[in-house]
C-alpha cells in the first residue's frame, strides 16, 4: 500500500470536535485518491497533515510503509517527497516558466536542470513555454504550470488542494481530465481535494466523502453513486429522494412497497426486521425514475431544470413525496402539469426513516 492512513485525527487547540477525526484510507501507488465534501469538512486538514504541515494528534501516516505522521512522529514535509500544487498556482511573477519549473531542483546540474523542465513542460503541454511568464499565461496554463513544477523533483506523491477553485466551471472539468491524463503519464500517485463532484468524477481513481471530520465512504464513482454506505452520501452524491417504504417478506423473496408501486430487486437491502414493522427510506437516483405517460402514477412537475439534452424534472406524487427524474429535453412539459412516471431501480438502497 503506497498512502496508508490509520485512524488519523487531528484536533486543534480551543476546539471541542477534532478536524479530522478516525480516519483510514489506503491509496495504491499510481492511483488517485479525491476527497470531496462540504466546506469545513476536514478534507484540507486531512491533506495538509499528510504533507505534514498539521501535526497529528492520533492514529498514523504511513507512505510506502515508513511511519512519516503519528503523534510521535512527524517526518518534516521536505523529507517526505511530496509535491503540492494549491488553489492560488502560487507561481513567481518575477520568475520566467522554467524558472518556476526548476525551482525545486537546484540541485541537479544546469544541463540536468534544463532537461528536465523540457520534459514536464512538455508532459503538461507547454512544451517552448519556459521564457514566457506567469502573467502571459491563461489560468489554465498557469495551473499547469503549477503542476510542472511539483512534478519536476519526482516526488513519490502529489497533494492537490482545489487547485480549480479559481477557474471557470467549463474549464475545470475540462483541466480535471488533462490533469487526470499528465499525473498518468508521469506514474503518479496523488490525493486530491474539492468540492466539486464533476471534478472529482473526472480524475479520481477512488473518492472518498467526508463530513464533520469523518471519512463516510472511501470508493470509486460508480458505487459511491449507487451502493451510498451512508445517508450523507447518499444525499451529498447526485441527485435523488428519499422515499418511505416498506420491506415485505413474501415467499418469492423481499419486496419494497413505496408509493410509486413495488421494487423486487432488494437483495442488497437488510431484511425487514431490520426495521421497526419493515418502515424504512429507499434512495431513489433522478435516473431511476422514468417518464412514461402510460404509467399509472402520475406526478405533477413543480420544478424543471434545463440541461440541454434533458430536463431535471422535480415532480410531487399525489401523496405528496417529491421525486426527481432525467427527461428527455424533448419532452417539454409545463410546470404544473401532471405526468405518468415509472420505476426502473436496479439497486435498491434502504436506509433507517428519518423522523
Amino acid at each position: 500500500m503506497f498512502l496508508k492512513v490509520s485512524q488519523l485525527e487531528v484536533r486543534y487547540a480551543g476546539r471541542p470536535q477534532a478536524a479530522v477525526n478516525g480516519v483510514s484510507l489506503n491509496l495504491n501507488a499510481g492511483d488517485i485518491g479525491v476527497l470531496i465534501g462540504p466546506s469545513g469538512c476536514g478534507k484540507t486538514t486531512l491533506l495538509r497533515a499528510v504533507a505534514g504541515l498539521e501535526p497529528v494528534s492520533s492514529g498514523e501516516i504511513r507512505l510506502q510503509n515508513q511511519v512519516v505522521g503519528s503523534a510521535s512522529v512527524s517526518l518534516p514535509p521536505e523529507q517526505r517527497r511530496i509535491g503540492m500544487v494549491f488553489q492560488d498556482y502560487a507561481l513567481f511573477p518575477h520568475l520566467s516558466v522554467g524558472a518556476n519549473v526548476a525551482f525545486g531542483i537546484h540541485a541537479l546540474r544546469k544541463s540536468e536542470q534544463a532537461a528536465r523542465v523540457a520534459e514536464v513542460l512538455a508532459l503538461v503541454g507547454l512544451e517552448g513555454s519556459a521564457a514566457r511568464f506567469p502573467h502571459e499565461l491563461s489560468g489554465g496554463q498557469q495551473q499547469r504550470v503549477a503542476l510542472a513544477r511539483a512534478l519536476a523533483p519526482r516526488p513519490q506523491l502529489m497533494l492537490l488542494d482545489e487547485p480549480f477553485s479559481n477557474l471557470d466551471v467549463d474549464l475545470r472539468e475540462r483541466l480535471a481530465h488533462e490533469v487526470r491524463s499528465i499525473l498518468k503519464a508521469a506514474g503518479a500517485t496523488a490525493l486530491f481535494v474539492t468540492h466539486d463532484q464533476l471534478e472529482a468524477f473526472a480524475i479520481g481513481d477512488v473518492i472518498g466523502v467526508m463530513n464533520h471530520g469523518e471519512l463516510h465512504q472511501w470508493d470509486n464513482a460508480y458505487t459511491l453513486y449507487h451502493r451510498p454506505a451512508t445517508r450523507f452520501v447518499a444525499d451529498f452524491i447526485g441527485h435523488g429522494v428519499f422515499l418511505p417504504a416498506r420491506l415485505v417478506m413474501r415467499e418469492d423473496g423481499v419486496v419494497a412497497e413505496t408509493p410509486l408501486g413495488e421494487l423486487s430487486d432488494v437483495a442488497e437491502c437488510p431484511l425487514p426486521s431490520s426495521y421497526p414493522n419493515g418502515e424504512c427510506d429507499v434512495l431513489l437516483r433522478a435516473d431511476d425514475v422514468i417518464h412514461d405517460d402510460s404509467a399509472e402514477v402520475k406526478a405533477q412537475i413543480v420544478r424543471k431544470s434545463f440541461r440541454g439534452s434533458e430536463f431535471l424534472y422535480t415532480m410531487r406524487l399525489a401523496s405528496g413525496q417529491t421525486v426527481m427524474a432525467h427527461v428527455p429535453s424533448h419532452h417539454n412539459h409545463e410546470v404544473g402539469e401532471w405526468v405518468g412516471m415509472k420505476l426502473a431501480v436496479e439497486h435498491v438502497v434502504a436506509f433507517p426513516r428519518e423522523k
